[in-house]
């Protein structure tokens, strides 16, 4: 049903509750998907007020804030009541600047060329690959998560050019800083011969964690679990060791020190991963999400435990 006046006049006054609200799946301690929490991080790096709305908790604002916006998904950005975007844009906006430019925050600084190793291998196999590009070149693209991307492929107009041992490579401008201090080795894999990247600017990564491994730990005492589901799954089945994360939770949770070992798990482990990705954010470096959920540990460790 369309939203009425009295409706769009609710969602208007909510969009110009905080010069910067964002619209999304979980709250900013702790998003609910991995959208959410890539526009969580690039909104921390930018300013530190900003307002977020779980539609997780309210049907009427999920589904009235798609008409509002006439943008089906989340999450959705809005700035000076203004609406910006989803994921997509604000990722390309950020890397623009113009984000920034936006919320009147710093511009970012001028980008430097990358300082970039390419070993004697990997240079050897970079310049044969040269040769066969047609008119292309070897790029280096690293986005935000720090995956890479080495291809041959067209030229950007503003990547840099960088040469190391009689090799050339293009650098992607906006991973520029993410490339600074990396090394590209060329070196005998599981399937061969490939390219190995190491980055000393990749942060640390939320770690795989089996049921069974964690049992082990807990039965050791060597790490701390939190569930991340709402109140009415645990009500259904958990796991005794685990803390809630709601009321008293976070204040335990970030009690600890910032190398703690830590556990986060929910149903399946999509939604604990996505926590865990906001724990790193947050400074944490020693996270594990428990693979498979509360589902896999029922089935690996305890069948006491109800499945659903």
């Amino acid at each position: 049903m369309p939203l009425n006046d009295h409706q769009r006049a609710e969602f208007d006054r909510l969009v110009r509750s905080r010069p910067v609200v964002l619209f999304m799946k979980g709250n900013r301690r702790f998003p609910a998907c991995g959208f959410s929490a890539t526009v969580v991080g690039i909104l921390d790096k930018v300013t530190p007020g900003y307002e977020t709305v779980n539609i997780l908790e309210d049907a009427q604002v999920r589904e009235g804030m798609k008409e509002f916006s006439s943008w089906p998904t989340f999450p959705q950005l809005y700035v000076k009541g203004e609406f910006v975007g989803g994921c997509d844009i604000v990722k390309e906006m950020y890397a623009s600047g113009e984000l920034q430019k936006l919320m009147g925050a710093e511009p970012p600084p001028p980008v430097a060329a990358p300082n970039v190793t390419i070993t004697a291998a990997a240079a050897k196999a970079l310049v044969a690959a040269s040769a066969d590009a047609a008119g292309e070149v070897i790029r280096l693209a690293i986005d935000p998560e720090f995956r890479c991307d080495l291809q041959v492929a067209a030229r950007e107009g503003d990547d840099f050019e960088v040469h190391s041992n009689g090799a050339v490579l293009y650098v992607e401008h906006a991973s520029a800083a993410r490339a600074n201090g990396i090394q590209i080795d060329f070196v005998e894999g599981p399937g061969g011969m490939a390219f190995k990247i190491d980055n000393p600017n990749e942060p640390a990564q939320v770690k795989r964690l089996a049921p069974r491994e964690l049992k082990a730990l807990l039965d050791l005492g060597r790490i701390e679990l939190f569930d991340v589901r709402p109140e009415a799954e645990r009500a259904m089945a958990s796991i005794p060791q685990a803390r809630a994360l709601d009321k008293p939770g976070p204040a335990a949770l970030f009690a600890l020190k910032r190398d703690a070992a830590i556990a986060l798990h929910c149903h399946h482990g999509m939604l604990s991963r996505a926590a865990a990705e906001e724990l790193l954010r947050e400074g944490f470096t020693n996270v594990y999400n428990v693979e498979g959920g509360i589902e896999a540990w029922s089935r690996d460790v305890d069948p006491s435990v109800p499945r659903y």
